[in-house]
């Protein structure tokens, strides 16, 4: 078994191609359309992953219809320079991953849930709909219920009026009609005698 193509050997140490120019600039504008693309972008720190962990907590993601990218912090901090988020660069240390959405409650639920699980990484900040977000912000974000649910919550209190109003209507209806009933047998009686 050789060694993969994007690795050399130097004086008995094993070492990773570096990448070219025109792989960086593909990489920032990937990262920038990423950005502009998601309404929530959350940085953790995954220091201690192993690869089955990643491998899930991608997953996770995945199904959660978000995305985990892992890119070197120097292209990063160049993105979000482009991106006016210049506070992010302080959180640029280390080994950091994205976690990008549409859904701002999915990916900082599933992060924090797979942080609870595995205790080995660490939310640091976010982006939402372009404005930085703490880590408290993240968590107060994941505490939230889905959209799913909150639609659902919407949608009940907007029928709850109309069943309301659905039973008055009946009731009033119901009551038109014994009204119109007693009137027919009063005339009926009146009829016969």
């Amino acid at each position: 078994m050789g060694i993969p193509e994007d690795y050399f050997i130097k004086g008995g140490v094993l070492g990773k191609v570096p990448i070219s120019r025109s792989e960086k600039e593909a990489i920032i504008q990937d990262l920038k359309q990423r950005f502009e693309n998601s309404k929530v972008a959350i940085f953790a720190d995954y220091k201690g992953l192993n690869v089955s962990q990643a491998t899930k907590l991608r997953r996770r993601l995945r199904e959660a219809d978000c995305e985990f990218k892992v890119a070197k912090n120097t292209l990063t901090n160049l993105v979000v320079k482009q991106l006016d988020l210049d506070g992010l660069s302080q959180y640029l240390e280390g080994p950091v991953g994205i976690a990008f959405g549409n859904d701002p409650v999915a990916p900082a639920k599933v992060l924090s849930d797979f942080i609870k699980e595995t205790k080995k990484m660490k939310i640091k900040v976010g982006v939402l709909d372009g404005q930085i977000i703490d880590a408290m912000g993240v968590k107060s974000l994941a505490d939230l219920p889905s959209r799913e649910v909150l639609l659902a919550r919407v949608l009940g209190g907007m029928q709850a009026p109309l069943y309301g109003f659905a039973n008055v209507m009946q009731g009033t209806l119901r009551g038109f009609v014994y009204a119109l009933e007693a009137v027919r047998k009063q005339r009926a009686g009146e009829a016969e005698a």
